[in-house]
């Protein structure tokens, strides 16, 4: 019987997650570096090449990717011959091992978990509890997977129960339009087909922990029904010309995962969960002869991508904005801003919108006017950083504040990541504002062209507070410009048709 002990299994929990708030997993690196290189698209082409920038850049600095570093989620299979010399839960060790890493001081990482989950929905501070799945097998050791999911991607589960004789490709096909580019494609598409509604989700969540071989498969050709599914998706889905960050491409995902298990005659439950360009899981063993031992990746994994991927576009003192000025900029234009933006997400937005209602005015220090949110909360800063990550949240969460925002604060433009709501849109338009995106997937690079920061409001929020950001070229995308054109609507639509003409290139 092996016997594990405490330390170990809580330290390698900790040291898990440290190694992937930094580092991407090989596979993921080579893939996305084959789609830049494949990409034909200028502006899913620099998304890409952001997105690789920014990774080897985390790598090097030992700072996260994204800012949102995820809620746990873990997998065990349990020797049914382990034993540990602690009475503490499984649950509990866990959940040490998450605080350890999420308050290491060398590199913190956001804690992002709420509970409860409804009302006043408290920051529990150090990211725990994680959720767990447990398996027990045979055997005297125990097999982890650790995986740090984030809310963008997560958001975009979906579900259905189809028909036994429905197309799985169609629902997949007919599925992903409607999640929006919030989950930071290129990614990977996890599916789980059968069992009952909840199996059905576990394995759709368990199938993303997998190599990416499509490359392979596409290669070699499919050995089994599960292979041809694979690539037929794979196929339809990249020639939907949703490209990176949903701007129109050629790679929209990098790889699909299906894992199956039998079900009701009268049923076919089906589960979807991407993961994002954030794509964060390891893999280890721990057998009662010491701690997990995690060896860093080759750097030479990387490609070369210069750095002129994020300094490509017009440059725009932010403090000098006008109505007028934002009229000039046009769909899908790149901008490097500089000047100081105001921030704020979820939480602050509502805030905003209580006080509006109230008739009180806006805390000192905040004033929209003529100005730009950044949606953000960022990780904290270490050593001679002014702010840790932070990369974009998705914009449609603030959809319903955005007449608000627009009408009553004076305020003329917008920071966030994805496309934007047909009501946000109407607003933009009818207020000649703009909303711009940041690449999702690029936080650590983001951060670079922050040069100050300082909490301005709503301190008690933590990374949703207010803060202003004095910033020197960061790189921006106009994805709705002033009279309501979306690139989230005309990329991909050229993209389709341009994909039709050239299907060999896609598959």
């Amino acid at each position: 019987m092996s016997v594990i002990s405490r330390e170990d299994f809580v330290g390698s929990i900790a040291d898990g997650l440290q190694y992937i708030s930094f580092y991407h997993p090989p596979d993921f690196v080579q893939a996305m570096a084959r789609a830049f290189e494949r990409e034909e698209s200028p502006a899913a082409k620099n998304a890409i090449g952001q997105i690789l920038l920014n990774s080897k850049m985390a790598a090097l600095g030992q700072r996260p990717v994204c800012q949102d570093t995820g809620i746990v989620v873990v997998f065990l299979k349990f020797g049914l011959n382990v034993g540990f010399d602690t009475d503490d839960s499984v649950q509990e060790m866990i959940d040490e091992g998450v605080r350890r890493a999420y308050n290491n001081p060398d590199n913190p990482l956001r804690a992002s978990v709420v509970s409860p989950p409804f009302g006043k929905r408290h920051n529990t501070g150090d990211n725990t509890p994680a959720v767990v799945h447990t398996e027990l097998v045979a055997g005297d050791a125990i097999e982890i997977t650790l995986a740090a999911k984030g809310g963008g991607s997560e958001n975009k589960a979906r579900f259905s129960i189809l028909n036994p004789s429905d197309s799985l490709s169609d629902w997949v096909v007919e599925t992903i339009p409607g999640m929006g580019a919030g989950w930071c494609p290129p990614g990977i598409l996890g599916i789980g087909v059968g069992g009952t509604p909840e199996k059905a989700m576990v394995l759709a969540k368990k199938s993303l922990m997998s190599p990416i071989d499509m490359d392979e498969l596409i290669s070699k050709g499919p050995d089994n029904d599960i292979d041809a599914l694979r690539l037929e998706i794979y196929q339809r889905v990249n020639q939907t010309g949703i490209g990176a960050q949903g701007l129109g491409g050629l790679t929209t995902v990098l790889d699909v995962k299906i894992l199956s298990y039998p079900t009701h005659a009268a049923s076919l439950p089906v589960a979807m969960i991407p993961n994002c360009a954030a794509t964060r899981h390891i893999h280890f063993s721990l057998d009662g002869t010491g701690s997990a031992k995690l060896t860093p990746p080759d750097l030479g994994n990387w490609p070369e991508i210069g750095t002129d991927v994020a300094s490509q576009g017009r440059q725009i003192n932010v403090d000098m904005l006008t109505r007028n000025d934002i009229a000039n900029w046009q769909p899908g234009e790149n901008l490097l801003l500089s000047g100081k933006i105001l921030t704020g997400r979820d939480a602050a937005h509502k805030r905003i919108a209580d006080l509006v209602t109230r008739g009180e005015p806006l805390p000192e220090g905040v004033d929209f006017s003529n100005r730009l949110i950044y949606y953000v909360g960022p990780v904290d800063p270490v050593g001679e950083e002014v702010v840790g990550p932070a990369g974009p949240t998705t914009a449609t969460r603030m959809d319903k504040f955005t007449e608000m925002m627009l009408a009553e604060t004076g305020l003329i433009g917008m920071i966030g990541k994805a496309e934007r709501g047909p009501s946000a849109i109407e607003s933009i338009r009818k207020h000649r504002a703009v909303y711009l995106i940041a690449i999702g997937g690029a936080a650590y690079l983001v951060s670079k062209a922050i040069r100050s920061a300082r909490i301005v409001a709503f301190e008690d929020l933590g990374m949703e507070a207010i803060y202003e950001f004095e910033v020197k070229d960061m790189p921006v995308t106009v994805a709705v410009d002033s009279n309501g054109t979306s690139v989230h609507r005309t990329g991909p639509e050229l993209w389709r048709q341009r994909i039709a003409e050239i299907p060999v290139r896609v598959s």
